[in-house]
């Protein structure tokens, strides 16, 4: 062996040591077919596995796609002698024999696969220095235009040969907005959505993208890179919308008609076409060359204007762009004749209008397109039925349609209507139209009364309102039923108080005057009335109203006897409840219409407490007021008049008693289960609630608490909690299981105040469940235990002597019997 083999084997043998190859199971074992993994560019000398094997073996032998890499010793260690490359070889294919001293081979050759794993020690490389590529403008964002590749030795499976492409520059780079993107795991190059909106060949023709490659996917910090320089065409965009298409409605050339076309950027897209919103039928189609047809006959009147949109899509159904907008305007001809508005137009105009005056304005319609030739109509009067007083009363003005009055004034007595013919034509079309003019009454007559005086008329004061008492009659010959003819009424003298009114029958023009308000002699016995009818219409200019359209009637009015009447129904007064007695509180005025005297008396004093003047109406306290009884004391006060009829009226009489301090505050209930649990472990507390019936007005806190005695107050104290409640606590525990009677004195805030004295019974008790509990002691009528045993045992007593008597009473009357039997028996023989 020579020193450098025998300075390997040292080596060897050393780092076999150190390695822990020496583990048998773990980097020994016996010779049989395994797989190993080692890393590419390890330095040489690096030891794989040691086999071993039974005699007689006594070395190794090494066969295989060994390239001279890997070696074995006679020991059976397997090494490699300089380090591996995956890219020369990635998979080494081994034998290994066990051999004995003749060399010849005692077990084996069994296979043994090196697999070399992969480092990064390979950096991504473009396939070309730099790319050439070209868009259109307004592409589809994200649709690939072009593509780069880069390609990297090292193992694709692994992160070492994962690349991720990006763009570190774009020239020009317009306001710092990138118009390319790529994908960083394919390389491919598309628009950014600004770039589809953006990019014009006009303004930059070319842009130069500098695109980078990363290994290790781009996420490690020795990760290899390259770069390449890609040169963009811009492109102009050939898919754009057409210029809006014109077509005539109803043509009558050969179907279909190309109309237009579309075209994508690129050749192979699949056009369609596409609306918002379906119409019933569609005339419209396109071709695979993008040609655009009109199908059917179009008409006007019907849709004026069809936009629908033209899409291309890829082989896959994506979208290559968007939609482009496609406009046709349905071109008008004249092929619908003039319409009338209505079938009779009716037009009214008042008797005696001046000539030229404008009677209506006629307006047809015509369904071809608007401010063309086609729609322009003309007009013309071609019949006026009837003729009288003559023809040609009336004209209409060619282009607008208006109807005039062109002779003399009308009269509805010559006719009351007209019928006229109206010819309204456009350029190859005529039609006929109806028109009616009524003749309008104008109000050039009055109204006239029957009779210029209706007499006299009397009537009692005591009429009831409403009631109709005269019927006044006037003519209009004006047209019936009309706002000429008819007739409104109304009082024109004599009636100040506005006693009378006047409705008017709407078909004869009758009034009927009737009391509105209610009559009185003593104002009024006589009313001197001026009636005057008129037209709720004007009079026509030149007609007035005269001395025929007014009447006049005299009316008496009679006395008849009345109640007073008081000056109001409710009389209002306010005194406090401690006036003294004979105290004005108030008074009552009435009058008689017929001046008599009246006395006032009271009704309904239920407590006495009032009284009236009966010749003044003043009244007066005669008795202590209470508030707290009742605080609106309401009672009635008769009106009767003294004399005549003794009629009477009556009146309410309200008093409010206005409170003073009277009442002493007091408990709101009474107190009965207040209690304490005996012994008390600590102070407590009750709570109890007082009030007043006095009304409370005042501010501040509503009642005041203290102990009625100084001598509680080491024992008690009393405490107030808001305006109405207060607290009881006691100050210590030592108290004897019995009832305590707690005075406490409790004052209003009223002025002055007042004080009142309560007082609380407060129990301290043993407790069961947090309640008192009583035991049962001797109640009056009811016998005590000793006392219900000797009852008890009494009782026994007497039952048990009354057995025994009836017992012994039995006995003796058995023996009787059996005694009298016997003798009985011995009588017998001697009877016999």
């Amino acid at each position: 062996m020579t020193t450098r083999a025998r300075l390997l084997g040292v080596c060897l043998l050393a780092l076999y040591l150190t390695t822990g190859y020496g583990q048998e199971g773990k980097f020994s074992g016996p010779l049989k077919p395994m797989t190993f993994s080692v890393f590419e560019g390890q330095e040489l000398s690096q030891i794989i596995f040691q086999f071993k094997a039974d005699p007689p073996a006594v070395t190794f032998k090494l066969t295989g796609e060994t390239d001279g890499i890997f070696q074995i010793q006679p020991d059976g260690l397997l090494y490699h002698n300089r380090s591996l490359d995956r890219e020369t070889r990635a998979v080494h294919r081994l034998q290994v024999s066990a051999l004995d001293a003749q060399g010849n081979t005692v077990e084996g050759p069994v296979p043994i696969t090196i697999e070399v794993k992969d480092i990064n020690d390979n950096r991504p490389m473009f396939v070309q220095p730099n790319y050439e590529g070209s868009v259109r403008q307004n592409s589809r964002p994200g649709k690939p235009f072009m593509y780069v590749n880069a390609t990297d030795l090292d193992d694709p499976a692994t992160p070492n040969g994962q690349l991720v492409y990006e763009i570190i520059m774009q020239l020009p780079r317009v306001n710092n907005v990138m118009y390319f993107q790529i994908n960083n795991k394919t390389g491919a190059i598309s628009l950014t959505l600004e770039g589809s909106r953006e990019l014009d060949p006009v303004k930059n023709p070319s842009y130069n993208l500098v695109v980078s490659v990363k290994d290790m996917g781009g996420q490690n910090d020795h990760s290899f890179s390259d770069s390449t320089s890609v040169n963009i065409m811009v492109k102009e965009n050939i898919w754009k919308a057409p210029e809006p298409v014109e077509i005539s409605e109803n043509s009558t050339s050969p179907l279909p008609i190309k109309i237009t076309q579309v075209q994508w950027n690129e050749p192979g897209a699949h056009y369609s076409l596409e609306v918002k919103e379906k119409p019933p039928t569609f005339p419209f189609s396109i071709d695979q060359e993008g040609y655009i047809y009109v199908t059917q006959p179009l008409d006007r009147e019907e849709t004026d204007t069809y936009v629908f949109y033209a899409v291309a899509k890829d082989e896959y159904g994506k979208p290559l762009a968007f939609p482009l907008r496609i406009s046709v305007k349905v071109k008008d001809v004249n092929d619908n004749p003039p319409a009338c508005p209505s079938a009779l137009t009716v037009f009214e105009v008042q008797e005696n209008e001046q000539i030229g005056s404008s009677i209506g304005t006629f307006t047809a319609h015509d369904m071809d397109e608007e401010n063309t030739v086609n729609s322009l109509l003309g007009y013309r009067l071609v019949d006026q039925t009837p003729t009288v007083p003559r023809d040609g009363l009336f004209l209409v003005e060619a282009y607008s349609g208006t109807v005039k009055l062109a002779e003399q004034s009308l009269r509805k007595r010559d006719a009351p209507q007209y019928n006229l013919t109206v010819e309204v034509s456009d350029k190859d079309f005529k039609t006929f139209c109806h028109v009616h003019v009524n003749i309008i009454d104008t109000n050039d007559q009055i109204p006239i009364f029957e009779k210029s005086d209706y007499g006299n008329l009397t009537l009692a004061e005591d009429t009831a309102v409403g009631s109709t008492i005269l019927t006044i009659q006037a003519t209009d010959a004006d047209e019936p039923h009309t706002g000429s003819s008819k007739i409104l009424y109304r009082v024109t003298q004599g009636d100040s108080e506005g006693c009378l009114e006047i409705d008017t029958d709407p078909q004869t023009n009758a009034g009927y005057v009737k009391v509105k308000k209610p009559l009185d002699f003593e104002t009024v016995h006589i009313h001197n009335i001026v009636f005057q009818a008129e037209n709720p219409e004007p009079l026509v200019p030149g007609v007035q109203y005269n001395a025929s359209s007014a009447a006049t009637f005299r009316l008496i009015v009679t006395d008849v006897d009345e109640a007073p009447q008081f000056l109001q129904q409710v009389f209002q007064a306010k005194v406090s409840e401690n006036v003294a007695r004979d105290t004005k509180v108030g008074n009552v005025t009435a009058k008689d219409p017929e001046g008599l005297d009246i006395s006032y008396s009271l009704r309904g004093d239920k407590r006495g407490w009032l009284k009236i003047d009966p010749v003044t109406g003043e009244i007066f306290s005669v008795a202590p007021l209470d508030r707290e009884a009742e605080s609106l004391y309401q009672v009635q006060v008769v009106a009767t008049e003294v004399g005549g009829s003794s009629l009477s009226s009556t009146a309410q009489f309200h008093l409010t008693l206005m409170d003073v301090n009277d009442s002493p505050p007091r408990l709101v209930k009474e107190y009965t289960g207040l209690f304490f649990c005996h012994p008390p472990k600590a102070p407590g507390s009750l709570i109890f609630e007082v009030t007043d019936d006095d009304q409370q007005s005042f501010l501040g806190p509503r009642f005041r608490f203290a102990l009625g005695s100084e001598s509680l107050q080491s024992d008690w104290e009393v405490s107030g909690i808001n305006g109405t409640h207060a607290r009881l606590s006691t100050k210590h525990t030592n108290f004897e299981e019995r009832v305590y009677y707690i005075p406490i004195r409790i004052s209003d805030s009223g002025r002055p105040p007042l004080e009142g004295t309560v007082s609380l019974p407060v129990t301290f008790c043993k407790c069961v469940e947090e309640t008192c509990f009583k035991p049962a002691g001797h109640l009056p009528g009811i016998p005590t235990v000793g006392l219900a045993v000797g009852i008890l045992l009494t009782t026994f007593l007497v039952i048990g002597i009354i057995l025994a008597v009836v017992f012994i009473r039995m006995k003796r009357n058995k023996g009787q019997n059996n005694a009298g039997s016997a003798r009985a028996s011995e009588v017998k023989p001697l009877r016999s």
